[in-house]
């Protein structure tokens, strides 16, 4: 899961244009809202698109899975695994 974490930052960095941080800057346990990165709706909004993109993934609105995907890179690691291994199940 660590690549799939860098992944996920280097998205972050890219959808949200966090130029001035790196991968290595985010802590993969630290909250992405609030406290930690300080990351707002509106950019919730474009990451969901961006993961979308970038994973094939997407959320249901205002559930509380979707919170709990949001609340850190390892958070957002596990949802997409469990997600695309759910995927293969088929």
């Amino acid at each position: 899961m660590p690549d799939l974490n860098v992944k996920i930052k280097e998205m972050i960095i890219k959808a949200l244009e966090l130029e001035d941080i790196a991968p290595a800057d985010i802590d993969d346990s630290a909250p992405l809202f609030g406290e930690g990165l300080g990351l707002d709706s509106i950019d919730a909004l474009e990451l969901v698109i961006a993961i979308k993109e970038e994973f094939g993934v997407s959320f249901v609105q205002n559930s509380a899975e979707t919170r709990k995907a949001f609340a850190s890179v390892n958070a957002l690691a596990e949802y997409i695994t469990s997600v695309k291994k759910g995927e293969n199940c088929g």
